[in-house]
């Protein structure tokens, strides 16, 4: 089942947005362009901070043999962009892959009935499913904590500290304030010594660290530990706030919630009913208040919580099912758990219409490689460029594709370019040193809004708007 929703996931939205942009270009220029860095889309969009490439090399090495095939046979119909959809599911591949572990060990735990109430649950809900083929620094550390989170039910203590210091130092720094709860509570408990912990951490860090810095140093052409930097940045100086903040209690009353769906409601139900599952809820709610002091917020941010959220909600409607002959009462909460994971699948096919609509830079992108089979140079603005567009969708290899970003169009000369895809504003179509020389070829509409509709069942609409514009030189 979890096979089936990430695919689904991964196939109704095939493009990518700009957090994904690092990961993505480096897929691509590893696979494409191998030892040759002066190619790589790094070195000329560098970004704020470095980004390791020990997940992309490894995605990569996974899915080459297949790319391989695909690549030089010259089979019919195969793009650059049918290889960006093998890449997204390779790392679905690991991701689903580290969950049945961990949904293994729940069973080993907690019982074979709470491991099948939280698949039902995890596959219900729409963001876990969707982020699990997204290349988000996140995600590319995701198999590791569910990795953790496994060796953590099992007590198999080498492997979740040894799962943990890489999570932390490679790949997410603000991870150790969701594992380091974990390692702290198994030292409390007198399952793991103080310096069991600090000698096998230690030592992994050490190492994960020097690897890091050995392999990206070469890559950025630099000596770096991008985690670090990356630590630095968001943390000490925090500068991710300029990409905008929100409440302190943001996560609580809107990710969470929309993460976790009907679902929400059960937590309490199974931390009431099986009180093994405190732990778990403490830990991810101690996460989620430490991680919301940073101002700048992201769903994606705390989708490690998920999981152990959705344990909790699984044993309560485990032992809501399993004790339903017992009274009336049970019966009617049995049934209202097993119906909540209908309500679960409606509010998905809600997110998922919604995101399929909101990639038009990937559809425009995709509209105007069927345009023209002739040489080009196009121009790519911010926007197509942030939700869509990459180098594996630049699938005609005579044409030129920019993405410098601010041109001014009202003053900087744009007559090399044959093709435009710019943001429908109104200043760019009144524009007459814009348009003149250029004819709208075609429009592509993106996601505005939901709104109420009371005369058209389900009442829901998904209004749309037109985002950006595909332009062509008259001549």
């Amino acid at each position: 089942m979890a096979w089936i929703a990430a695919a689904v996931h991964l196939f109704v939205c095939p493009f990518t947005k700009v957090e994904e942009s690092f990961n993505v270009q480096a897929m691509h220029d590893i696979l494409y362009h191998g030892t040759n860095l002066t190619a790589y889309d790094h070195l000329e969009f560098p970004g704020v901070v470095p980004r390791t490439f020990l997940a992309p090399i490894y995605l990569s090495c996974l899915v080459y043999p297949l790319v391989y095939f695909l690549k030089y046979p010259h089979l019919p119909h195969v793009t650059k962009f049918i290889v960006q959809i093998i890449c997204r599911a390779g790392l679905a591949v690991c991701v689903v892959v580290s969950f049945r572990q961990l949904q293994n060990a729940v069973g080993r735990k907690f019982g074979s009935g709470v491991a099948f109430w939280f698949l039902l649950i995890s596959c219900s809900q729409f963001h876990f499913m969707f982020y699990a083929s997204r290349l988000l620094p996140n995600v590319m550390a995701l198999p590791f904590v569910l990795l953790a989170l496994r060796c953590w039910m099992l007590e198999n203590h080498s492997a979740l500290i040894w799962f943990s210091a890489v999570s932390v130092v490679v790949f997410r720094s603000e991870l150790a304030a969701f594992l380091g709860p974990v390692l702290l509570y198994e030292i409390y408990s007198k399952r793991l010594s103080l310096y069991r912990c600090l000698k096998i951490g230690l030592a992994t860090s050490i190492a994960s660290i020097l690897t890091s810095a050995a392999i990206d140093s070469y890559m950025w052409q630099r000596p770096t530990w991008p985690e670090g930097e990356v630590f630095y940045f968001n943390t000490v100086l925090n500068k991710s706030s300029e990409w905008g903040t929100m409440p302190f209690l943001w996560y609580w009353y809107s990710a969470i919630p929309r993460a976790l769906g009907a679902s929400i409601l059960l937590v309490p139900v199974g931390l009431y009913l099986d009180r093994r599952t405190i732990p778990l809820v403490a830990i991810s709610c101690i996460f989620v208040f430490l991680y919301s002091f940073l101002p700048h917020k992201e769903l994606r941010f705390i989708i490690y919580t998920f999981p152990l959220f959705n344990i909790a909600a699984a044993s309560g409607c485990n032992v809501l099912w399993i004790t339903k002959h017992k009274t009336s009462t049970r019966l009617i909460l049995s049934s209202l758990a097993t119906l909540h994971l209908i309500s679960n699948f409606i509010l998905t096919f809600v997110f998922l219409t919604v995101a399929y609509h909101n990639y038009p830079g990937g559809v425009a992108i995709m509209g105007l490689n069927n345009l023209s089979n002739g040489t080009a140079h196009v121009y790519i603005d911010n926007l197509a460029a942030q939700t869509g567009v990459t180098r594996f969708t630049q699938t005609h290899n005579n044409w030129l594709y920019n993405k410098t970003e601010g041109i001014d169009f009202e003053h900087e000369d744009v007559s090399h370019f044959t093709h435009m895809i710019i943001e429908a504003k109104k200043k760019h179509m009144d524009n007459a040193r814009l348009m003149r020389p250029f004819k709208i070829v075609s429009s592509v509409k993106g996601f505005s809004r939901l709104s109420i509709d009371k005369d058209a069942f389900p009442y829901l609409t998904v209004e749309m708007k037109t985002q950006l514009l595909i332009l062509e030189r008259k001549n």
